[in-house]
């Protein structure tokens, strides 16, 4: 056999990159020796776009962020500016906010699978899971106007009340999506193929997890009970019961169990919010015009438990109207370098997609 080192580059066009990205290889036969990861110019210089503008015409721009997961971004930035303005907003707000980032979380999931799935060739699952998750975009049009880029989590509240039935319609919904979890078990979670593939692939164990600070489900597929809505909560997740999923095996399969439990959970929690939403209170507070909503010389910092992990958001501002500095720190830097680079050396390129799947990775989040 050869030991001739060949270079390729696995994307940006290859199917089973996530996003606008590619990985260069090193390969000797099939077997990779090095991997760099480049990121692109998709989506750039986030936190200097925010700095040059006023504080509510930031907001439009964080989503952007993280395109399949645009709302903790918008949590995160709402929060923050509500921090450093002294801004409290209503319970009724806490709530609705609350139940968006849950939908957020189940149609990034559903995303996932199907780019998990069709990573290894099983073309059925995306074409199910996609079409799942347009059934919770849907919902999300009727509520804020956009499928993709919502802007709903303002500073202050949320734009908009919830349409009449929202509520009715949303439970209607996960009593679908209950029903289909049993469906993606015995066609994807317990399918032989895929077993075969991400049992014991790309393993991370614990002592990396708390040396190199992965989070979502690289840690919880290590048995770490990492969760910023446990560890720090916020909104009104002290007033929900659920369970923080973990597996001890470190591997693809165990992110892969760790996301199907999470889909669980966040049926469970929207559940409770349906059955406790507000009647009553303002969605919004009372803002100055744009142009003279000043945030005092003062800084914060603020996380949201994201559908890949947790993503934080560092501001300061400066007695203007403009934000002096902001900082957006999400899982996809240290596991697009860090993670990604380790797990491939020594795997075989068939694997490339498979485990970048399971990292959780959205490029724009790296050159933000």
């Amino acid at each position: 056999m050869s030991n001739k080192t060949v270079k390729i580059f696995h994307g940006p066009q290859h199917p089973g990159i996530t996003g606008n990205m590619s990985v260069e290889l090193d390969l000797i036969g099939e077997t990779i020796q090095k991997a760099r990861t480049h990121v692109g110019y998709l989506h750039r210089g986030f936190e200097k776009l925010v700095e040059r503008r006023t504080v509510i015409q930031g907001f439009t721009i964080v989503c952007r962020i993280c395109v399949p997961e645009p709302d903790p971004n918008e949590e995160n930035y709402a929060r923050a500016v509500e921090q450093l303005a002294g801004i409290e907003i209503s319970e009724k707000a806490k709530y609705i906010r609350t139940m968006v980032l849950e939908m957020s979380r189940i149609a990034n999931l559903f995303l996932w699978m199907g780019g998990q799935a069709g990573s290894i060739g099983l073309g059925l699952i995306p074409q199910w899971s996609v079409c799942d998750r347009d059934y919770m975009l849907d919902l999300f049009e009727e509520l804020t106007g956009g499928r993709v880029y919502h802007m709903y989590a303002y500073p202050g509240g949320v734009r908009r009340e919830l349409p009449d039935g929202f509520l009715d319609r949303l439970s209607e919904l996960l009593d679908y999506y209950e029903k289909r979890i049993n469906v993606y078990n015995n066609t994807f979670f317990d399918n032989t193929t895929f077993r075969s593939r991400a049992i014991g692939a790309a393993v991370v164990n614990k002592d990396e997890v708390l040396k190199n600070g992965y989070v979502g489900q690289v840690a919880r597929g290590c048995g770490i009970k990492r969760d910023v809505r446990v560890d720090m909560p916020y909104l009104v997740y002290d007033k929900l019961e659920f369970d923080i999923p973990i597996y001890s095996d470190g591997d693809v399969y165990a992110r892969a169990l760790v996301r199907r439990d999470e889909i669980v959970q966040s049926i469970r929690i929207l559940r409770q919010i349906i059955k406790q939403m507000p009647k009553d209170g303002a969605i919004m507070q009372k803002l100055p015009k744009h142009r003279r909503f000043k945030l005092p010389a003062n800084d914060t910092y603020v996380q949201t438990e994201s559908a890949r992990g947790a993503m934080s958001y560092y501001m300061a501002g400066d007695g203007s109207e403009k934000i002096r500095r902001m900082q957006v720190k999400g899982p996809s830097l240290i596991h697009a370098y860090t993670l990604l680079e380790n797990l491939l050396v020594g795997s075989e390129l068939s694997d490339v997609a498979m485990t970048m799947n399971s990292l959780g990775i959205c490029p724009p989040e790296i050159e933000r």
